[in-house]
């Protein structure tokens, strides 16, 4: 392992390493470790199955997954992701083909393992990310007109989970956690109210579509095929108002300012019910509060 790199995040991300709950409760098959340690070994093998030469991994990188670029025998340029198998990591790979390019990085095969979720996918050339790339209120424009174009029905059957899965798994986590920390800073009301509003909020939807669920100004890339190409989703099938949160949270410093502006401006874009995005912002607001302390105040600004 001395002479292979891992990106210095999926480095860190063993120190305190948390997997063995999440292999108890379904979540993974392997930890990460013993991921990371069977990692050469993995890479080498998807070398010669797709014939490539791949580079030095991406730094930082992310905390679970190795990405590179790479080449094939005809000179293509390419990316090489080899990602931990783990809830999150699920059906990327089914996204990315039902996409089919259309907004977001073409995948050119995938293989699922045991322990891996490996994706061969385009490069993006440039590649700088959006969030270094244009001013804020640009940055809206380009999210907003990107997820439009993402949000479609995909045909039956498919393999695609309910956001209500991903929103009932954090709001019993965000529980067990509130059991540790039941002075948290939060009112137990506006508190309760969110944690049941992320319940709920699936079910009421009139409109279920492909979402990103991650999308962030990180995960855009420019690219020479489009101006701008989405990257690493994590794909659930539901209301088109969740998909632009976690972009609302990231843009930490204009949420708290006002968040209020902040979702008008993003519902006005994506022609969504600003009342609908508003409760879901203030859903995860209270859901990553007990982390998050800062969102706090944005959590009462927002309260029904």
């Amino acid at each position: 392992m001395s002479e292979f790199e891992l990106p210095s995040l999926l480095l860190e991300s063993v120190q305190d390493d948390d997997d063995a709950d999440l292999i108890a409760r379904g979540f993974a098959t392997v930890g990460r470790r013993t991921w990371i340690e069977h990692l050469p070994g993995i890479i080498d093998e998807l070398s010669a199955r797709w014939s490539l030469t791949v580079g030095r991994p991406f730094q930082p990188g992310g905390v679970a997954s190795w990405v590179a670029k790479a080449r094939n025998d005809n000179g293509d340029h390419l990316v090489l992701k080899v990602g931990w198998r783990h809830e999150e990591a699920l059906h990327e790979a089914d996204a990315l083909r039902v996409w089919n390019g259309n907004g977001a990085v073409r995948l050119v095969d995938s293989v699922t393992t045991t322990d891996s979720c490996a994706l061969l996918i385009e490069e993006c050339d440039p590649g700088t990310a959006l969030s270094a790339a244009l001013p804020p209120l640009q940055r809206d424009e380009v999210i907003a007109e990107l997820l439009q174009r993402l949000w479609i029905e995909p045909a039956a059957p498919h393999p695609f989970r309910p956001l209500s899965s991903m929103c009932d798994l954090w709001a019993d986590e965000f529980d067990l956690k509130l059991q540790d920390a039941p002075s948290h800073g939060l009112d137990p009301g506006i508190t309760a109210a969110g944690i049941e509003l992320l319940r709920t909020l699936p079910s009421t939807a009139d409109r279920h579509v492909l979402l990103c669920t991650d999308l962030h100004a990180e995960n855009i890339l420019a690219a020479a095929r489009e101006p701008w190409l989405v990257i690493d989703p994590k794909p659930y099938l539901g209301d088109p108002a969740y998909d632009p949160i976690q972009y609302l949270l990231d843009a930490s410093d204009r949420l708290t300012a006002d968040p209020e502006s902040f979702v008008g401006r993003m519902a006005a874009l994506l022609d969504l019910d600003r009342d609908r995005l508003r409760l879901w912002l203030f859903a995860r607001c209270v859901q990553e509060s007990l982390d998050s302390p800062e969102l706090i105040a944005v959590a009462e600004q927002l309260a029904p």
